[in-house]
């Protein structure tokens, strides 16, 4: 089938047991044993509760994996690879531009954890060569990178990763699986936060690793989130999956109007930064890595640092001033703010997040506060 339709019928997941089109919800926390205590196949709830697996098995497939996990969180996916495979002395590599939660627990983990942790561009080919070593143990990828959107060459950085024995692990969240599938470009493990694009309505925390294999990092992973836990309870599990059967209407959606708010706005003289625009430093690299369009997330640099930016979110009317991304709601964030001193992110910035409303609206709003 195509990604389309293994999305909007959740890989045709009927109930067997009463034709329900919608898979139930679990809620039960154990399972009852047969005569002399054998199992019927299910012990407990933490990994084992039916709901999760569906939203797993739709994901696998629309990232064209060999299995998928979910976790309470994105952040709870993200670090689980590193600290399932690392032990001390290892080296990973992650982006000088990501999501800035995990930059920041990438420092702690690893000075605790005696690993050494090198911050790169991972945009740039030749940076990323030069910082692999032979005791690299991930090359973490954010792309495009938020919130300025660089793109990074997935194939590139993983025959280089591959070449020195490292797993190449690719935060996919922003371009999702509509937009770009990272196993198939050479990528091991792909993480999402699908409380932004996955899940989609802004109503549930959850995050998802998928693996190209299941080898023994895979079963690493899939030991730690059992002994720690970090698990999604049934009623999200549902959420996501609900919100995963209309993911290529939004996620299509938003990305093409983000397309048409970068372009207009660039003509207004605006900065904008979108992989769409002949203007972005990788837009020659991203048809390479993205189809059916440049994804939902733009940023645009207003002038006059911080001050301007933040008048600037105080004169809008329709975009919603609030964190995260990827749902129906068109949101704007100064990250600047939320990062702190040492963030890259220019003080002028302001990530915008395209939901479903009419551009026309979006474009409006935009403009009027820009004036």
């Amino acid at each position: 089938m195509k990604p389309e339709t293994v999305a909007a019928q959740a890989l045709h997941a009927i109930d067997e047991p009463t034709g329900a089109v919608v898979p139930p919800i679990h809620l039960a926390t154990t399972y009852a044993r047969l005569a002399g205590g054998a199992l019927r196949g299910r012990s407990y709830t933490r990994d084992e509760n039916p709901t999760p697996v569906v939203a797993e098995r739709v994901l696998a497939a629309l990232e064209g994996g060999a299995a998928a996990l979910t976790f309470a969180s994105g952040m709870a996916a993200a670090t689980a690879v590193v600290r399932a495979v690392c032990k001390p002395g290892d080296h990973v590599v992650s982006p000088r531009v990501a999501y800035y939660a995990l930059r920041g627990w990438l420092d702690r983990f690893c000075a605790r954890w005696g690993v050494t942790h090198e911050v790169v561009d991972t945009s740039d080919l030749a940076a990323v060569r030069r910082a692999l070593r032979p005791t690299t143990r991930v090359v973490w990828i954010e792309t495009p990178a938020n919130p300025t959107w660089e793109i990074a060459d997935i194939a590139g950085i993983a025959e280089l990763a591959h070449g020195v024995g490292a797993l190449v692990a690719v935060d996919s969240t922003c371009a999702t699986p509509v937009h770009t599938q990272p196993i198939a470009l050479g990528a091991d493990l792909v993480m999402h936060s699908a409380t932004k694009y996955l899940a989609g309505h802004s109503d549930v925390l959850a995050g998802a690793l998928v693996t190209a294999r299941a080898d023994a990092a895979w079963a690493q992973i899939a030991e730690l989130r059992h002994d720690e836990g970090a698990c999604l309870g049934p009623f999200e599990a549902y959420l996501l999956l609900r919100g995963m059967r209309t993911l290529f209407a939004r996620v299509e959606r938003s990305s093409r109007t983000a397309h048409y708010l970068a372009g207009q706005l660039a003509a207004r003289g605006v900065t904008v930064r979108y992989p769409g625009l002949p203007s972005h430093p990788q837009h020659a690299l991203a048809p390479r890595l993205m189809q059916r369009g440049f994804g939902g997330m733009l940023s645009i640099q207003v002038g006059g640092g911080a001050a301007r930016a933040l008048a600037v979110i105080e004169r809008l009317r329709v975009w919603v001033p609030a964190t995260s991304l990827g749902g129906v709601e068109s949101l704007v964030e100064h990250r600047h703010s939320v990062e702190g001193p040492d963030t890259p992110t220019p003080p002028d910035l302001l990530r915008l997040s395209v939901g479903l409303e009419h551009e026309a609206d979006l474009l409006d709003d935009l403009v009027a506060a820009l004036s």
